[in-house]
């Protein structure tokens, strides 16, 4: 049994993934935390049978918790604040880790693969754990390879309560390009554009343009389009529901459980893409 505690086991995709591992019979939820609902059943809440009976805990006990609890594997959707802070402490306690909180800073990201060094442990972090999305990775990498003179642009659509913006999961299909025409993304990419006259420049190598659309309940919408002389082609992702990044994150516990080499793995790596 996967010994698992769950970070932000009250919001959305901590829902969703309590529930997945609830019913899966190879992981025992050993501990739940968050800042809201702390004393409530997490079963009663995502309406799904634990005869551990574990109640939400705080987060500032965490560090006790997981003394406690000793889980083998940490999962953490949080809030980009929550994570930066927790994620530490899980891996100073030798805790691997599975993070699919967006919107994390850069100093963070950096000073992750330090962590992993110095503790010896291990990290699956990506900015989108759905199957499709991360094919769709690979694609648009593919697709680049051949097109390399024609015009990209990343359009992505989310509900209107998502923070980060644009989405994580278009910064990496922008960097994914960027890295196949061997060019800096930060030094390519346009972030929306201004009102007035803004000329494109010509070409992916020079202009990656990336565009955020929040509206209504939209789950998730990224759109890929390569557009060349007198025709285009279009590369696009739905995400229906939030299940797709779930069911992903529990398929990456289980790769982490497993995984022999400290380092940090993307999903692609998990699905072995």
């Amino acid at each position: 049994m996967i010994k698992l505690l769950i970070l932000g086991a009250a919001g959305e995709m901590g829902k969703l993934i309590s529930k997945l591992a609830l019913e899966d019979e190879e992981i025992e939820i050993v501990a739940a935390c968050d800042v809201t609902s702390t004393g409530q059943e997490l079963g009663k809440i995502v309406a799904c049978e634990d005869p551990n009976k574990i109640k939400i805990r705080g987060i500032p006990l965490l560090d006790k918790i997981i003394k406690e609890t000793n889980p083998d594997v940490a999962v953490d959707f949080s809030l980009a604040e929550g994570t930066e802070r927790n994620i530490p402490i899980c891996l100073e306690n030798k805790v691997r880790c599975v993070i699919g909180t967006t919107g994390l800073s850069e100093n963070f990201t950096e000073s992750l693969e330090k962590l992993v060094k110095e503790y010896k442990t291990s990290v699956v972090y990506s900015s989108n754990m759905a199957t499709g999305v991360n094919i769709l990775f690979k694609m648009a990498s593919i697709l680049t390879s051949y097109l390399p003179e024609w015009d990209i642009e990343i359009i992505e659509a989310h509900h209107h309560r998502k923070r980060d913006s644009p989405s994580g999961t278009a910064i990496t299909i922008g960097k994914e390009i960027a890295e196949t025409l061997g060019v800096d993304f930060n030094e390519v990419v346009k972030f929306g554009r201004d009102h007035g006259p803004n000329k494109r420049e010509i070409g992916a190598k020079k202009e990656i343009g990336i565009h955020a659309i929040r509206a209504g309940d939209i789950v998730g919408d990224h759109t890929i389009i390569f557009a060349g002389p007198g025709e285009r082609i279009e590369l696009k992702h739905q995400a229906h529901s939030r299940n797709s990044f779930a069911s992903g994150s529990i398929i990456a516990i289980k790769f982490l459980a497993k995984a022999k080499e400290a380092k940090i793995y993307s999903t692609r790596e998990v699905l072995g893409l």
